[in-house]
């Protein structure tokens, strides 16, 4: 899986959300100011030519869709996040969080809940 710019992550988050579409339906959920379409245009056919998004042609008009789900793209970056900065280690990267949200014993323990529930009750993907 390749990485995304922040341009591309920006307009995969609008296509996620709106699960497909056409380009003018993606520049519309853009905040202002607004690029151009020609921009967005680009941008998709980008995400296209990286394996994120499909099409479906109506003659000269496509209809685009993900290919990459947004859990997918979260656990690849997510990944790459840890064994950058943190050595590979999620031990870590939880304490660093940790420590910079300065998280007392009792914010700790219901994280820590919630993970649990996470691992014993997986969602449908």
């Amino acid at each position: 899986m390749k990485e995304l710019t922040k341009a591309e992550e920006q307009v995969m988050q609008i296509i996620w959300d709106s699960k497909k579409g056409f380009v003018k339906d993606f520049l519309e959920k853009l905040p202002e100011p607004k690029p151009a379409y020609n921009t967005v245009s680009t941008i998709v056919r980008l995400l296209e030519k990286k394996g994120f998004v499909g099409y479906t042609a109506y003659g000269k008009t496509h209809e685009y869709y993900p290919l990459v789900s947004k859990e997918q793209y979260s656990s690849y970056n997510l990944k790459n996040l840890v064994s950058g900065y943190f050595g590979g280690s999620f031990e870590k990267l939880v304490s660093f969080f940790a420590k910079e949200k300065n998280m007392d014993i009792r914010e700790l323990e219901e994280m820590l809940k919630h993970v649990r529930q996470d691992l014993n009750d997986p969602q449908d993907e």
